[in-house]
């Protein structure tokens, strides 16, 4: 039996405004035995004294593509899985380091980088994985050249077999979606609108029919699983909510009546808003179009606002970074962009027990209780009062646990 005993921590259970200074949590083989203000007995454990520094759940990124090892999806094609996963892993660690216990895939990881990671062949945080996204003919996944006219995709060619798989009607729908269940997929990612790294279709274009999206959601439904669904416009998310898609990735150009909808359905909306910021700095530098670069600066633009808009109509917001390639490194800077809008305890939930939520683990993810998986940070700081101390992982994160393991530690110094 390992214990582990953290003292006199103050606690941001993933779910209230502020932090709980004073307290003592105890962790027992990977799960939290108990929290509370008085000092707990526990003979044998190791003892951790944070000196009162903030205790937090470990982050949830809902938003993230790990095999997506180059920014111009172009590069991506034709190379091989092996080189693709080594490439993957320090990805993969780095996430952990800033923090990041848990990541949803939405694109491209698949059930067996996310198993090598549980079984500990590679450190990173758990994965809640997809497998390929599924789009339509002349769609935001279909990359293929102008020139390229194969009705007959060989859905095994690289070129769609890790990010994304081309499907037309509610058979081929249904065939790809029960094939990625048959595989162990936690939830499934449809592309119900263009996009901004697409090089064939404008961001306000609508994909799949209701019926293509309601298989989906029927065949995921079924066996306990959901859809996320790809959608920036108004239109394109009453699209995808209305057959019963769970969570709405980005969003930016919602207006208010849309946002009212989705709150009303149930549904999430997961914004990702440091990929825009970031691949606007450095896109036309690393190969991007003057197309996308015009469709990056029309959803950057609208970014910002889609939080306020969310927030008023009282749209569960998730977390999410969606950063490709070179521009990983700034996965945690989405922090400071959030709280430029949102107050930091709310950026915090949405990074935390939304998230769990959404990843269909509330209770046992992104909450510090009894009973919880222990996934733990420790920050210098107050982060319910600069949110921006979480962009700083490197400088502010003094331990890392995930599953009661502990990934790094540094209590030296306050």
């Amino acid at each position: 039996m390992t214990k582990i005993l953290l003292t006199n921590a103050s606690v941001f259970d993933g779910l209230g405004d502020e932090l709980q200074p004073g307290m003592n949590v105890l962790v027992v083989d990977g799960r939290i035995e108990e929290v509370s203000e008085r000092p707990i007995s526990a003979q044998g454990a190791v003892v951790f004294d944070l000196a009162g520094r903030a205790l937090l759940p470990g982050l949830i990124d809902a938003h993230a593509h790990v095999f997506a090892v180059n920014l111009v999806e172009a590069r991506n094609r034709n190379m091989p899985l092996t080189e693709m996963t080594a490439r993957a892993v320090p990805r993969i660690r780095a996430m952990l380091d800033r923090g990041f216990t848990s990541v949803r895939d939405v694109a491209g990881g698949d059930v067996g980088i996310r198993d090598a990671i549980a079984q500990g062949f590679i450190p990173g945080p758990r994965l809640f994985v997809g497998g390929p996204a599924l789009g339509q003919t002349g769609g935001h996944g279909d990359h293929r050249s102008l020139t390229d006219d194969r009705l007959d995709i060989d859905y095994n060619s690289s070129a769609f077999t890790f990010q994304c798989r081309v499907v037309d009607g509610p058979d081929e729908v249904r065939r790809a979606v029960r094939n990625e269940m048959r595989k162990g997929a936690d939830h499934i990612k449809v592309l119900a609108s263009g996009g901004v790294g697409s090089p064939a279709d404008a961001i306000e274009n609508l994909q799949f029919s209701k019926e293509e999206l309601e298989v989906a959601v029927h065949e995921a439904g079924v066996r306990g699983k959901y859809v996320c669904a790809h959608a920036y416009t108004s239109e394109a998310i009453r699209h995808a909510v209305s057959a019963g898609v769970r969570t709405v990735e980005h969003s930016n150009m919602i207006d208010a009546d849309t946002a009212a909808y989705v709150a009303s359905s149930g549904a999430y909306v997961v914004p990702t808003l440091v990929a825009y910021e970031e691949t606007a700095k450095h896109g036309e530098r690393l190969g991007l179009s003057a197309y996308v670069m015009d469709k990056l600066d029309l959803v950057n633009r609208a970014g910002i606002a889609m939080l306020g808009i969310c927030t008023d109509a009282g749209v569960k917001l998730g977390f999410g970074t969606d950063l490709m390639g070179e521009m990983e490194y700034a996965q945690a800077d989405e922090f400071a962009i959030r709280g430029r809008v949102q107050k930091p305890a709310d950026v915090l939930r949405s990074a935390t027990s939304v998230n769990a939520e959404i990843l269909q683990q509330s209770g046992r993810l992104g909450v510090i209780a009894p009973g919880a998986v222990a996934d733990l940070i420790v920050c210098d700081g107050d982060p319910l009062r600069d949110i921006a101390l979480l962009s700083e992982p490197h400088k502010n994160l003094r331990l890392i646990m995930k599953d009661g393991a502990i990934h790094k530690t540094d209590l030296s110094s306050h």
